[in-house]
């Protein structure tokens, strides 16, 4: 049995309501449709139970131009260590970067992480989305690495030298590989 529908006055921007109006029609749907998928999503996201298991998508767009910000990043997902299952690193123009980091842990602690990397200077659109009681398998680690836990693949081993970081814009641009580290220096709950 379906729910009865309550209708309640809303007071909105007329620009606002444009947009809201252009993005119903363009999914064929009603303002009333695409008011309640928008609630029911805020609030999904807002019920993500603290201290729970999970993984998170972080997505940030940002300036690479603003003062060490590239190096900030780079160094949070090192602090993470095996936290951090995934980077990827994509260059969208001479000025903007697109990075998508997947990270494992408990799930207010994803949010702490994820809302630290957004506040920073630089990062111009963002978001995150936490997925609780969703456990990554365990990581295989292998025997008798010479420098901790952490994992070389895809850099230069000549002190993990971040500052170009592939920055040349004159040249083709593949994927930065994702940022590990062996240990985590950010305090778990």
């Amino acid at each position: 049995m379906k729910d009865p529908l309550v209708r309640f006055g809303v007071a909105i921007e007329r620009p606002l309501l444009r947009d809201l109006d252009a993005l119903a029609k363009k999914r064929g749907c009603t303002r009333s449709e695409l008011l309640r998928d928008l609630a029911r999503a805020e609030i999904a996201r807002a019920r993500v139970p603290v201290g729970v298991d999970g993984v998170a998508a972080l997505t940030l767009v940002y300036d690479h131009h603003v003062r060490d910000l590239s190096e900030k990043l780079t160094e949070l997902q090192h602090q993470l260590g095996d936290d951090v299952r995934a980077a990827l690193h994509i260059h969208l123009s001479h000025d903007l970067c697109l990075e998508v980091v997947v990270m494992q842990g408990k799930s207010d602690r994803l949010k702490l992480i994820a809302d630290r990397m957004l506040a920073m200077r630089g990062v111009k659109h963002g978001g995150v989305e936490i997925i609780p009681g969703a456990a990554a398998r365990p990581r295989t680690r292998a025997p008798d690495h010479d420098h901790g836990d952490h994992d070389h693949s895809g850099h230069d081993d000549a002190g993990h030298d971040h500052a170009d970081d592939g920055h040349d814009h004159g040249a083709d641009h593949g994927q930065r590989p994702p940022t590990r580290a062996g240990r985590s220096k950010v305090p778990r709950r």
